[in-house]
Parts: C-alpha cells; structure tokens; sequence
C-alpha cells in the first residue's frame, strides 16, 4: 500500500505541489491526482521519475509500505 502521509510529506519538503510534480512528470494534474488518490496507482516509470524528482531515499517504504510490513514480520 502507499504511504500517502509519507508522500506528502516529501513534498512539503521538496517545495512540490500536484500541478508542479504533474508538469516535471508530464502528467496531467488531475492524472496525478487520481494516481495519489488511488493508493499510488503508479507505473514503474512514474515512481521512477517521482524517486528522482523528490531525491527518495527509500522508495518501498512510501510504494510498497505494506509488503514491506509483512516481509519485516515474517523475519
């Protein structure tokens, strides 16, 4: 699951709104905005971008903050 929290966060951080990160991505807006929305529906190549435009340092904690969850469980 995306950590929401953890992406808003990064930016506030990164002074980056949803129309400034859209544009970098050339995404429409309300693309991206449905992408937030809909617990990171992002492709390889949008968290690609998004890791390089917002410097994340750990992307599976904000992508995939669940599986990483459970494998930090199971071990």
């Amino acid at each position: 699951m995306f950590d929401l929290k953890k992406f808003k966060a990064l930016m506030v951080i990164k002074d980056e709104t949803t129309a400034s990160l859209a544009r970098k991505m050339n995404l429409d807006e309300s693309t991206l905005y449905r992408k937030i929305k809909a617990n990171g529906a992002f492709t390889r190549e949008e968290m690609g971008q998004l890791i390089e435009i917002l410097d994340i340092t750990d992307p599976m904690s904000i992508f995939f903050a669940d599986e990483l969850a459970e494998t930090q469980e199971v071990g």
